[in-house]
């Protein structure tokens, strides 16, 4: 790659105090300074197992719904609340692939922990829709008429994934 690019790159990291650049994007009041070499987690969906952020889903709503103050910050909650039961389903989903495997090590299958190991899944997946239920239930409320239209939009489209 030419050295141009990677100088372009690695330029968030070396103004990553902002300082006179508060025209870039993420530097100005309140915004944080680039925290790293690189994207923590996997964030970049609405949905689909963890990888639920808030930030990028969070900004893309606020962007595509016309979303005042008090909108964004029920959202930002309620998006957060989301990513927390999305990161427990994926624990329990890792518990359950250790059960899984421990039905198998035996001299014999062991179908009493394979069907505890499937138990838990089921519970977790209910766990997972009713959040998930509870979370459009939310948003609906806080969103005007045309907001609610735009979003339904989006999710139909596949733009935002559930």
């Amino acid at each position: 790659m030419h050295p141009a690019f990677w100088a372009w790159r690695n330029a968030r990291r070396a103004f990553a105090k902002c300082g006179n650049f508060e025209g870039w994007p993420g530097c100005g009041p309140g915004a944080r300074a680039w925290e790293g070499h690189g994207e923590q987690g996997n964030e970049g969906g609405f949905g689909g197992g963890s990888g639920l952020g808030v930030r990028r889903p969070l900004r893309f709503l606020v962007h595509k719904l016309d979303l005042d103050e008090g909108q964004v910050t029920e959202l930002a909650r309620i998006l957060n609340e989301l990513k927390t039961e999305r990161a427990q389903a994926e624990v329990d989903r890792q518990r359950t692939m250790g059960m899984f495997a421990d039905a198998l090590v035996g001299e014999t299958f062991d179908t009493a922990k394979a069907g505890e190991a499937g138990g838990q899944r089921v519970h977790t997946a209910e766990r997972l829709r009713d959040s998930v239920i509870n979370a459009l239930k939310q948003i609906h409320a806080i969103l005007k008429p045309d907001q609610r239209v735009r979003l339904a939009y989006l999710i139909r489209t596949g733009t935002l994934a559930l």
